[in-house]
């Protein structure tokens, strides 16, 4: 694994490195020396991955000559506040942190998206680095510069496009992970597959027991591909004006379900991978794919051991919630629906067809239960 090759996001004066190496925590001194770190670094983290890390890279710092100031937050989605961002800007304040002055997002999905939008707004904007310690963080979250926390109302509203100076990947971090969050991660991988490379997705089809048992050179090998497909397509896009949309697949009825859950009964990528399967499945329904293109991602979904099945919610209630979702265009839900295993499309979605196919797709899982 220590062989994998860094990955680059080409973005101009923006562009960055994604460096992918097991064991690069153990030598995070040496790429603070690299990229020329100095004075106060903020290392943002919660309270799940501190006892794991978070001694470690203070005393890294130290011996960087940095001074290193822990900022710790609560765990989970319900984090992901404009409270707690105040609180990363009081303690960045108290300390007086300056525009040259670096935070690093060491964790998950929530504690990037909250360190980014604070370092986009804290003097006008300072530099930040990434240091994903989730899979889902490491395959998506951590690349592309979206940053932001969630409304009431729905996930991600508020937030900047706001790129890192550079995401540090250890891949050894994610031994730490919970069994569940590590298969929650599998659904951004999946996606990728679906959305952008076939060969990838066979790559998935055929990995999936290696992958389950984190067979490193497997991780290693998903991290990276992942990577290079997100690096690619926020490069052709970076502020999701046409391409970089492909991305949401799977995240219009995913999101949905994790605002009707209030955040709680749902993690992130249990809820994508539900969206996998029934955007599919409403694709379908539209006419964009066959039913070979659903029963294939289906059955990657259930084999990563992620659920396919809607919760009990009417379809006023998803509908409701899906049209506060960020990708609503002129009141219009703005669909990414697969064509064949490799490629999507984007399409507006019609409350009527949404409707319908919902009544239709209740009607089956009904039959489906009754029969089994």
């Amino acid at each position: 694994m220590n062989s994998v090759p860094t990955v680059t996001v080409s973005l101009a004066d923006r562009s960055y490195e994604i460096a992918i190496r097991a064991g690069l925590l153990e030598k995070l001194g040496r790429e603070m020396k690299r990229y020329g770190l100095k004075g106060k670094v903020g290392v943002v983290t919660d309270r799940h991955v501190a006892p794991h890390y978070l001694k470690k890279i203070i005393e890294t710092a130290k011996q960087s000559g940095l001074e290193p100031v822990p900022i710790i937050l609560a765990p989970g989605e319900r984090a992901k506040s404009l409270h707690t961002v105040e609180h990363i800007l009081d303690v960045l304040a108290r300390h007086r942190f300056e525009r040259s002055s670096h935070l690093l997002a060491l964790g998950g999905g929530v504690v990037g998206d909250l360190t980014g939008f604070a370092a986009s707004i804290y003097q006008r904007g300072i530099p930040y680095i990434q240091v994903p310690t989730t899979l889902v963080a490491q395959v998506d979250s951590s690349v592309g510069g979206k940053t932001g926390v969630d409304h009431r109302l729905g996930k991600n509203l508020i937030g900047t496009f706001y790129q890192p100076r550079a995401v540090w990947i250890d891949p050894l971090t994610l031994h730490t992970l919970p069994t569940r969050e590590w298969v929650a991660g599998l659904a951004e991988v999946i996606k990728y597959g679906i959305i952008a490379d076939e060969s990838f997705f066979t790559y998935l089809e055929r990995k999936m027991p290696a992958l389950q048992k984190q067979i490193p050179q497997v991780v290693a090998s998903v991290v990276k591909r992942s990577c290079e497909i997100k690096a690619e397509v926020v490069a052709a896009d970076e502020r999701e004006s046409d391409r970089r949309r492909i991305l949401n697949y799977g995240h219009t009825i995913g999101h949905a379900l994790e605002a009707l859950g209030g955040y709680q009964s749902l993690v992130h990528g249990e809820a994508v991978g539900i969206g996998l399967v029934q955007e599919a499945d409403l694709a379908c329904f539209q006419g964009f794919c066959t039913d070979k293109v659903v029963a294939a991602i289906r059955r990657m979904v259930t084999e990563a051991g992620l659920s396919d099945r809607l919760p009990r919610a009417t379809p006023t209630k998803m509908w409701k919630a899906m049209l506060h979702d960020k990708k609503v265009s002129s009141g219009q839900v703005i669909g990414v629906w697969p064509t064949r295993i490799g490629e999507v499309r984007m399409a507006p979605l019609g409350k009527d067809v949404f409707d319908r196919w919902y009544a239709e797709s209740r009607a089956a899982s009904v039959n489906a239960s009754v029969v089994s």
